[in-house]
């Protein structure tokens, strides 16, 4: 009977001290979350001073020739820790002029301290165009990369579209694209689309099947979004020239120029008028016959005769 009170008592002091050494965890978790919010604000508050001294670190930076040595064979190391501080100054919504070359300069150090490190050519390539409008230190990143990574296919790839896109050098840009194509373990379209930049370079239809390539491989958001741009345009240039055949067939059919793209429905040339992309409307002047979209009154120069 003792040894059975006995029993009882001890198991009920074991459950009062797990109770407590509960109430105690409770006590230091919630201090630690507390601790952790408070931590989270005053971040906040300190996150744009930081990130401008950030920039003004990468600017800093020595050239990776200097700085790989003076590392004692932990480049590798040294090209992820500076990666990390990379993608902190990357994550803002905006970047000066400024900052972006600065940028430049951080990712072409950390790539000669890991002259393999792929994905920062990659990331570079994409930031330094798109977002940056500096093309041509994408360039230079992207054939520093494409040398030093022979097997890598995104990097001629982002070459091609700099070229075909934003350069209006779509020979040079179909160049690069089979280069990429002959690359193993690249996406099964890179050759059909590397023989029809060859064959019609200057074709929109070509062109938005270069920028849906583009758009499925490219995991950023903000580019996606000017690749979606980009290919409204594009719609844009292919549904003009589709008007410009029309009005053509108008002319030899009735001997005389359609006074408005109405015209070209009446007569049963045309079942409807293609709708523009971006809400405007397509026009066609009634002294000289062109015609042209009243958002983007400009034709895209990369589709331009002149231009090759």
């Amino acid at each position: 009977m003792r040894f059975g009170s006995f029993l009882l008592s001890s198991t009920q002091f074991s459950a009062r001290i797990y109770a407590k050494l509960m109430y105690l965890a409770l006590l230091i978790g919630m201090a630690i979350l507390v601790w952790f919010m408070t931590y989270l604000q005053q971040d906040m508050d300190r996150r744009s001073d930081r990130a401008a001294g950030k920039i003004e670190g990468l600017a800093q930076l020595p050239r990776g020739e200097i700085l790989r040595p003076a590392l004692l064979g932990y480049h590798h190391l040294g090209a992820d820790i500076l990666w990390l501080n990379t993608l902190q100054v990357l994550g803002k919504k905006k970047n000066s002029v400024d900052e972006h070359v600065w940028l430049y300069h951080a990712m072409d150090v950390i790539t000669t301290l890991d002259p393999l490190y792929a994905y920062v050519y990659y990331v570079g390539g994409v930031v330094l165009t798109d977002l940056a409008g500096r093309v041509d230190l994408s360039n230079q990143l992207l054939e520093k990369g494409h040398a030093a990574n022979p097997n890598e296919w995104n990097l001629p790839f982002l070459l091609g579209y700099n070229h075909y896109f934003v350069l209006s050098k779509p020979a040079k840009g179909a160049d690069y694209i089979s280069r990429a194509a002959k690359i193993p373990g690249g996406p099964g379209f890179l050759p059909g689309l590397a023989t029809r930049m060859y064959a019609e370079s200057k074709n929109p239809d070509v062109a938005l099947q270069f920028l849906e390539a583009m758009w499925r491989e490219n995991p950023d958001i903000a580019a996606r979004e000017k690749l979606e741009v980009r290919a409204k345009e594009i719609m844009i240039e292919r549904d003009l020239r589709y008007l410009e055949e029309a009005i053509q067939r108008y002319h030899q059919a009735e001997r005389k120029s359609p006074k408005t793209l109405s015209d070209l429905v009446v007569s049963g040339i045309l079942q409807a008028i293609p709708d523009e992309p971006f809400g405007g409307a397509y026009n066609i002047d009634a002294q000289t016959g062109e015609v042209s979209s009243s958002s983007h009154p400009k034709r895209l120069k990369v589709f331009r005769p002149d231009k090759g």
